[in-house]
Order: structure tokens, then C-alpha cells, then sequence
């Protein structure tokens, strides 16, 4: 094989090659954009397509649009806040400006370090205790117990979570089977609907009264896999959430191309077939619809019922703040609302990033 000398090629050969290396990096560039969405950062592709060569001024408009404007909104809501924020008088002294709820945002971290640092010191002698039990022979003396200190910020952050997708994870296996079944059978629809105009509208304030006698009564201790609070909070999330996820399913099952259905007619598809290869792939936009609203909706509502159950979470830690009543209390109650609305956020994304890929790999 002979090569090529690069010396050799035309200006028009040479003009050829940096236009498809250039296209090709724009290629890879563009598909970058879809996952640079799903995570926020859109305004990364611009910066890189300016750095490529392609129009840095449209780019920078881009950029600015994107990225500027919205810093330039935060930066403006800080400043507002920083100084109205002291003119405003409570019970509890003045609202707390940015440097007051950052100072308890490093205060509670402080505060998560020493405690861990206590249940690390309770397990090192409840070690050396059973240590000492066993070597003098009276194994059935050893004990463990749990470290019993109070939670942490961090530790109440991650109750909520986990409450949340439990919650959440319920809501989708009820809704999801029934609103596919809602979407394919008149029948069906015409018996759910009733209800989801019913129940869709009930408050979480509303459910937890039931929710907490339902299992108080069912529940005899919490020794079991899930302690009474936890259940109380998740079924409430359930009973909140799962209306959207079960509506958008059932909208779009039933609005799938006919012909694809005429079709699985035809090739005598059974249910479960047709469910699998049919029915889903063509409503998942509209189920991701419904189930990232369920998981928002889910969210508010666990801090409410958080809050009123007095149940281990973020709405307990704002609750408790609120009753305490000191002069850090207002501050804390802020780092709990930004928390709240941080975590929100992310939630979403995570579902935007699920929705992106189940539709990429079913795109493909």
C-alpha cells in the first residue's frame, strides 16, 4: 500500500479533510447536547461549539442566555435578600440574610461531624466491652445496641429520601398496570375515572389521620422491616402521587397510533405482547410525564406529612426549628427550604435523565 504524502494533497483535498473532521466534531458535540440537557448544563455546547470555530458571536449570545442570564437573576435575588432581608422584624429577630443561613449550613455540618464522631467513640466501647466479656469467658453476656444519639441533618435528609422513593415506587406499580388497562378497555377507564375525579383532589392533611390509625392498628411494634412513621409518611406519599402517573398512562395508551393497534390485530399478538412491544414504547413520553410530576407531588407532600406527623424527615427538622423558637431557628428553617427545593431539583433531573434514556434506547 502506498501512502499518502500529505504534501501532495490539493488545497481542495486539504479543504475536504478539515470540513469533515470539523463536521465530524460537531457530530459529537451535538450528541453530547442531549445529556448536557438532561443535566442542566446546556450552556456547555455552545462554549464548545465556539471553541470550535462555529460563530462565536451567535454562540456567546448563546452562552449568555443560558448561563449569564440566569447567574445574573441568582445574583440579583442574593442581593435583594441580603438587604431587605434585616428590615424584616419577627418573634425570632430579623429574617436572616445569605451569611446567617450559610454560617448554619456550616454549623450543621459541624454538628453531623460531632455526632458521628460520638457514635464512633459508643461503638469503639461497646467493641472493647464485648471484648473483655468474651476473653473472661461470658459470651452470653455480650450485647450490641444501636447508637441512639439524635439524628443529624444529613441523616434527616436521607429518612426523606428514602421515604420518598419507597412512596413513590408503590404509587408506580399501582398506577402504571392500571393505567394501561384504563387506557386500553373503555370498560376499565369508565370505572376508574370515578375515583381519580374523587380522590386526585384530596389533600395529604387529609389522608394521614386514616393513614396513621390504619397502621397503628395494623402495626404492633417497629421492630419489623419498616417502623410505623416511616410507613405512615410513605403511604401518604402513595395516596398523593400516584393520581398523575396514572392519568398521563392512561392518556397515552389510549392515544397510540390506531394503526399500530390494527396491527397487532392482525399478527395476533397476546396482551402481554402487545403491552411490551406496543403499548409502552409508544406511551412512555406521556408515562415519564406523569411520573415526574407524581415524584414532585410526592415530594411537597412527604414534608408536609413530615411536618404534621411529626415523623423522622426534613418536615420534622423544620417543625422542630419552628417550636424551638431560638435565634438560629429562622436560619436553619431557610437551609431546610433551599434543601428541600435543591433535592426537588435533582429529583426531577434524575427522572429527566431516566426518561432520556428508556427513549434513546427505544429510539434506537
Amino acid at each position: 500500500m502506498t501512502a499518502i504524502d500529505p504534501h501532495s494533497l490539493s488545497a481542495a483535498d486539504k479543504a475536504s479533510q478539515k470540513e469533515a473532521r470539523r463536521a465530524r466534531m460537531f457530530t459529537r458535540i451535538n450528541k453530547l447536547d442531549a445529556w448536557f440537557k438532561v443535566l442542566g448544563l446546556a450552556w456547555i455546547t455552545p462554549m464548545l461549539k465556539a471553541a470550535a470555530g462555529d460563530n462565536p458571536k451567535a454562540q456567546a449570545k448563546e452562552v449568555w442566555q443560558l448561563l449569564g442570564v440566569p447567574l445574573l437573576a441568582i445574583l440579583i435575588f442574593i442581593g435583594l435578600w441580603a438587604n431587605l432581608a434585616p428590615k424584616v422584624q419577627t418573634s425570632l429577630g430579623a429574617i436572616p440574610g445569605p451569611a446567617q443561613v450559610w454560617e448554619q449550613v456550616e454549623n450543621l455540618h459541624t454538628d453531623h461531624l460531632r455526632e458521628m464522631d460520638k457514635a464512633a467513640a459508643f461503638y469503639d466501647r461497646q467493641a472493647a466491652r464485648n471484648a473483655k466479656l468474651i476473653a473472661a469467658g461470658k459470651d452470653d453476656k455480650v450485647k450490641f445496641r444501636d447508637y441512639t444519639g439524635k439524628p443529624t441533618y444529613y441523616q434527616q435528609i436521607w429518612t426523606s429520601i428514602k421515604t420518598v422513593f419507597f412512596g413513590f415506587l408503590v404509587a408506580t406499580l399501582v398506577a402504571v398496570p392500571v393505567g394501561i388497562a384504563a387506557g386500553l378497555s373503555k370498560t376499565a377507564n369508565a370505572a376508574v375515572n370515578p375515583l381519580i375525579q374523587i380522590f386526585k383532589p384530596v389533600s395529604p392533611l387529609a389522608w394521614l389521620p386514616i393513614v396513621t390509625m390504619i397502621v397503628s392498628a395494623t402495626v404492633s411494634s417497629n421492630d419489623g422491616l419498616f417502623s410505623k412513621s416511616f410507613l405512615i409518611s410513605a403511604i401518604t406519599v402513595t395516596l398523593c402521587s400516584l393520581w398523575p402517573t396514572l392519568i398521563n398512562t392512561a392518556l397515552g395508551v389510549a392515544t397510540i397510533d390506531k394503526d399500530l393497534v390494527s396491527v397487532s390485530k392482525v399478527l395476533k399478538m397476546n396482551t402481554w405482547t402487545k403491552i411490551t412491544k406496543l403499548v409502552l414504547p409508544s406511551a412512555l413520553p406521556l408515562i415519564f410525564t406523569g411520573l415526574r410530576l407524581s415524584l414532585g407531588v410526592g415530594w411537597m407532600v412527604l414534608i408536609a406529612a413530615e411536618m404534621l406527623a411529626q415523623n423522622p424527615g426534613l418536615g420534622k427538622f423544620v417543625w422542630d426549628e419552628f417550636q424551638n423558637g431560638s435565634s438560629q431557628s429562622l436560619a436553619k428553617i431557610m437551609v431546610a427550604v433551599f434543601t428541600i427545593g435543591i433535592i426537588g431539583f435533582l429529583l426531577d433531573r434524575v427522572m429527566f435523565a431516566l426518561q432520556s434514556l428508556f427513549t434513546f434506547s427505544n429510539n434506537r
